[in-house]
């Protein structure tokens, strides 16, 4: 990815945002579009590839099916010195204190999104084990919940400067 701060400028001082999908979320566009829309992953990234740039900020996406390696992320953001996760766990939600306790332990702000409202769906999904330590959630509003989300970290990664 090309360096949005351009030359001279101290790379410290660009904003960096990690997105994190879990899950199932690589197949969307053909997972249950009913559901969760016909919009990629790739087509999300890219999205947010560009609203980042435009914003001087720097944006890494990242899925696994995996629970481990999506902790091992967490982590690793730590000491790349991000400034604000945004994370879909998909399944995850509802199951996972590892993830919790990962993003508890890391101390970046984070905000939870879902393409669909887990609270109009199947019972089990009404329960997060992250929104609660989450400065916000975003959910039902499809890809756009991205996009929402990324600009509220923008925003306040502008007021924390």
């Amino acid at each position: 990815m090309q360096d949005p701060s351009g030359p001279g400028t101290d790379e410290r001082s660009v904003p960096r945002i990690l997105v994190l999908h879990g899950p199932n979320l690589n197949l969307l566009g053909v997972r249950e579009p009913q559901i969760y829309g016909r919009t990629t992953l790739s087509d999300i990234h890219a999205r947010l590839e560009a609203r980042a740039q435009a914003a001087g900020a720097r944006l890494e996406s990242f899925q696994s099916n995996h629970e481990g390696e999506l902790v091992d992320r967490i982590q690793a953001a730590m000491e790349e010195g991000v400034d604000f996760i945004l994370i879909n766990p998909g399944a995850y939600t509802h199951t996972s204190v590892a993830l919790r306790d990962a993003l508890a332990a890391v101390s970046i702000p984070f905000i939870e999104v879902h393409l669909s409202n887990i609270h109009a769906r199947e019972p089990f999904r009404h329960h997060s084990y992250l929104s609660d330590q989450a400065v916000g959630v975003l959910c039902g509003l499809g890809a756009y919940g991205y996009e929402a989300a990324l600009e509220y970290a923008l925003r306040a990664l502008n007021a924390a400067d």
